[in-house]
C-alpha cells in the first residue's frame, strides 16, 4: 500500500505557510476541527490538507477561512491566487484590478496620504531610505533583513 504523502505540491507556498503558522498560533483556543467548522468545510481533514500543501485554498472559501484563522481576508486571497494561477496570471489580475491590500496596508497608505497632504508624490530613494531607517528595529528579523536591501 502506498504511503500518503505528508506534504503536497503547495507545501512551499506562502498561503500554506501562513495557514500552518495561524493554526499553530490558535492551537490553545481552536482545534483544526473548529477551524474547519467555522470555515464551512464539511470534512475537517481538509484543514490538514491545506496545512500540508496537498490542496489549494478554494477561492470562494477565503472569507470564511480567513475569519476562522483570524487573519485579513485580502491577504489570504492574494496568497490563494498565487496557488491557483501562474505568476503571470496573478500579475495580470493585479494589473487589471489593482493590488489586493490588507487592512494594515490600507492604513499605511492612508497615513502616507495624511503625512504628504494627500499629494501624489513619487517614492524617491530618499523617502525609501527614511522609511527603512524608521522600520529597522521595529519588526521581525526577516523584516529587518528586507529593510536593509
Amino acid at each position: 500500500m502506498a504511503k500518503t504523502p505528508t506534504t503536497g505540491p503547495y507545501y512551499n507556498s506562502a498561503a500554506t505557510k501562513l495557514i500552518d503558522k495561524r493554526i499553530d498560533a490558535l492551537a490553545g483556543r481552536k482545534t483544526q476541527n473548529d477551524i474547519a467548522f467555522e470555515a464551512g468545510f464539511t470534512r475537517h481533514s481538509f484543514i490538514s490538507m491545506l496545512k500540508a500543501g496537498i490542496s489549494k485554498i478554494p477561492l470562494d472559501r477565503v472569507p470564511a477561512l480567513a475569519k476562522a484563522l483570524e487573519i485579513d481576508p485580502a491577504r489570504l486571497f492574494r496568497l490563494a491566487l498565487e496557488q491557483h494561477f501562474k505568476e503571470g496570471t496573478a500579475k495580470t489580475i493585479a494589473a487589471i484590478f489593482g493590488d489586493i491590500l490588507t487592512e494594515n496596508e490600507v492604513e499605511w497608505i492612508q497615513f502616507i496620504r495624511e503625512v504628504t497632504g494627500d499629494e501624489d508624490q513619487p517614492l524617491t530613494n530618499e523617502a525609501k531610505a527614511a522609511i527603512r531607517k524608521a522600520l529597522v528595529g521595529i519588526y521581525t528579523p526577516r523584516q529587518k533583513e528586507v529593510a536593509h536591501h
